[in-house]
């Protein structure tokens, strides 16, 4: 049958079919769901790099091509036509809104931006020097207590509401988050403002005191949001669902994601940009680093600069790339942090060594620039990302749970340790 893999056990000479299973992009794959019965073996591979963990159809990526697609949409398209909350509104819902639907979303948006005053004795028991991600990641967990009615969310309105809630409340947790480590008075949402104007209002403001957004700051945090909202089965993403296929709190399901997204290899790895850049420190500084980052001999990496996934240009680092410019232009910045980055973006453009390696800069690089200018300290760079992560994350657990069933996630293992000691 053509539509098979066939098995050969070479120990044996047994044979054994496979179905092969086609999407509507991408590669095929093998539905090995029968192995074990089959044959009595598990397939082994570390970090699951070739194997398909769940059907979906919220975002696909060709790496080979630089292709991001959110429901079928390019993401260079979505960036230069739409905000963040509509292609939030488009994960949820399947489609893009209309004018009237997309009021209806940011009205709810603004309406459930204010968090459970009980949640402030949370943020004040954290010593000041707490990560705000530690912060973050409990004040997400302690949702599904004051908000514990989705606990068996099983109807599409359930699921709306849960979704709407914790989108809209992230900003407002992962400011005062923030506002809380530095010591500083709490500023509650205005509903006068929308989504990313009101977090960096939050972040910014004083009371009794005006506080001067330029529409530009707006419109680049708004797009480092956006692209942020997916990438297919990363390693918070697949933590969401596998924590999902346990029937956890919804809101557990995302705290989980958190720690996933935290580690300096995943969502932290925009704030080792700015680390790195400003370890180098000066422009003369920039051509040692670079004969560092040759040498095979030294475990010296330059951060910022290719991507597991993609093999070409990484489609959001392109639109970072123009909206990182734009912002540094219109806003007057001229540090020696952005000539030592714009310095090394230069070299890694067109020196060969890192054109053959497709070691190009990726979407850490130039977020990690945007929020440098922006003001935003380091230690927020991941939080940021989760605002941007958490509408793919509730939608690819609603995608989850509206599967037919849930199979709960049980990877297996080559064991290799001692055998039958006593």
């Amino acid at each position: 049958m053509s539509n098979t893999v066939t098995l050969t056990d070479n120990r044996t000479g047994a044979s054994y079919e496979f179905p092969i299973l086609d999407g509507t992009k991408g590669p095929s794959v093998i539905d090995i769901s029968t192995l074990f019965t089959q044959t009595g073996m598990f397939t082994f591979d570390r970090g699951y790099t070739s194997t398909a963990m769940c059907r979906s159809s919220i975002t696909f990526i060709d790496g080979q091509k630089g292709e991001l697609l959110h429901r079928g949409y390019d993401i260079a398209y979505l960036a230069e036509n739409h905000t963040f909350l509509e292609v939030s509104y488009l994960l949820l819902n399947k489609k893009l809104p209309n004018a009237h639907e997309l009021e209806a979303f940011r009205l709810e948006m603004k309406k459930r931006s204010f968090i459970h005053e009980g949640m402030m004795k949370i943020f004040d028991a954290f010593p000041d020097k707490s990560h705000p991600m530690a912060i973050l990641q409990a004040a997400v967990a302690s949702l599904s207590s004051f908000y514990p009615d989705h606990l068996n969310a099983n109807k599409p309105e359930e699921f709306h509401e849960m979704a709407m809630r914790i989108i809209a409340k992230m900003p407002t947790i992962a400011a005062f988050s923030y506002r809380f480590k530095k010591g500083i008075p709490i500023i509650y949402p205005n509903l006068d403002r929308g989504f990313t104007e009101n977090f960096l209002y939050m972040l910014r403001s004083y009371p009794y005191e005006h506080v001067d957004l330029k529409p530009i700051e707006v419109k680049a945090l708004d797009t480092v949001f956006m692209l942020h909202i997916d990438h297919e089965q990363n390693a918070s993403t697949t933590t969401v669902r596998t924590v999902g296929s346990t029937h956890a709190h919804p809101y557990a399901c995302i705290a989980a994601g958190i720690g996933a997204l935290w580690g300096h290899a995943h969502g932290g790895a925009n704030e080792g940009v700015i680390r790195q850049l400003e370890a180098i420190g000066t422009l003369d500084n920039v051509d040692k680093f670079i004969a560092r980052a040759k040498d095979k001999n030294d475990p010296f990496r330059l951060m910022g600069f290719g991507h597991r996934v993609y093999k070409n240009f990484d489609p959001r680092a392109k639109v970072l790339k123009k909206m990182c410019a734009q912002l540094i232009d219109e806003i007057g910045i001229d540090s020696e942090l952005l000539k030592v980055a714009r310095r090394i973006e230069e070299i890694a453009l067109s020196d060969e060594y890192f054109i053959s390696r497709n070691l190009y800069p990726n979407v850490d690089f130039y977020s990690g620039l945007i929020l440098k200018a922006l003001g935003i300290p380091n230690d927020m760079f991941a939080v940021i990302f989760v605002i941007g992560r958490v509408s793919g994350w509730i939608s690819q657990l609603i995608e989850l749970k509206e599967q037919d069933s849930i199979k709960i996630v049980r990877p297996r293992q080559l064991y290799v340790g001692e055998s039958n000691r006593v």
